[in-house]
């Protein structure tokens, strides 16, 4: 089926590369309305110039966001409305990542994570929010993860970030239930993109082994045998953003191969 995001407005935060990008990608082509954010602007522009290859009846471009400025993530909504007309998908996907016994993170750093991983989604769904109210229909899609339904070594800040980004999806979920609005989060496992690159050295620094290892001992893990690849994440995405999925919210939906957690 394709056409599912016709005309809609859509803002993907995290887009320009892993999982962001691949869902950018296939909102493209169901015929949305992309903006994406991140931090680095030609960062931003070479993702916006891949995804021009895929235009149908939309159009894609970027904006520089740093998620933990609150007033820039509101002015960043604003600035979709301007351009679309309305902002009827949110995903919130931008993320950051690091790996630390909990003794040994400082408070900067388990702050920063915060900010980003969950105060940075807090900030654009209370901006989002009121315009999808208004238009009586607005899809918001939180990129959580399996650590935020399990514990795991070497990653607490990280953890907290997901398992709160998971509780507040269920909780604005039921605050606007009924509105049109719906609110789930897309939890993968283990995906292969710069960020698992940099969990293998940092768990391989913070426990004495190698990279190799680490990847290794995460590949056994999995049922399937493998890391997944971010386009595989992308149709749930499109089915979370789409009409289809009008009787689905307040949902936190696993996509990690039968990972097993210990």
């Amino acid at each position: 089926m394709a056409g599912r995001l016709q005309q809609k407005s859509a803002f993907v935060v995290g887009g320009n590369s892993g999982i962001g990008l691949a869902i950018a990608a296939a909102f493209v082509a169901e015929g949305a309305h992309v903006t994406i954010a991140g931090t680095n602007p030609e960062k931003n522009e070479r993702a916006v110039a891949e995804l021009a290859k895929l235009m149908g009846s939309g159009d894609v471009r970027s904006i520089q966001l740093d998620v933990s400025d609150r007033v820039a993530c509101f002015e960043a909504v604003e600035n979709v409305v301007q351009h679309s007309g309305s902002i009827d998908v949110l995903v919130n996907g931008a993320g950051v990542y690091a790996s630390r016994q909990f003794e040994d993170f400082t408070h900067e750093e388990f702050t920063r994570i915060l900010d980003v991983n969950l105060h940075g989604p807090f900030h654009l769904t209370q901006a989002a929010i009121p315009y999808m109210k208004a238009q009586t229909w607005g899809r918001i899609i939180n990129i959580g993860s399996s650590a935020g339904k399990w514990a795991s070594r070497n990653q607490s800040a990280y953890n907290v970030s997901k398992h709160g980004l998971i509780g507040m999806t269920r909780c604005v979920a039921v605050e606007v239930a009924g509105t049109g609005v719906t609110v789930n989060a897309l939890c993968p496992g283990m995906v292969e993109t710069d960020m698992s690159a940099s969990l293998e050295h940092e768990q391989a620094e913070a426990s004495g082994t190698t990279p190799d290892a680490i990847k290794a001992g995460l590949h056994g893990r999995i049922a399937i045998g493998r890391y997944l690849q971010p386009d595989e994440m992308a149709g749930l995405a499109v089915y979370l953003a789409s009409e289809e999925s009008s009787g689905m919210t307040g949902q936190s939906i696993m996509v990690d191969g039968g990972m097993v957690f210990v």
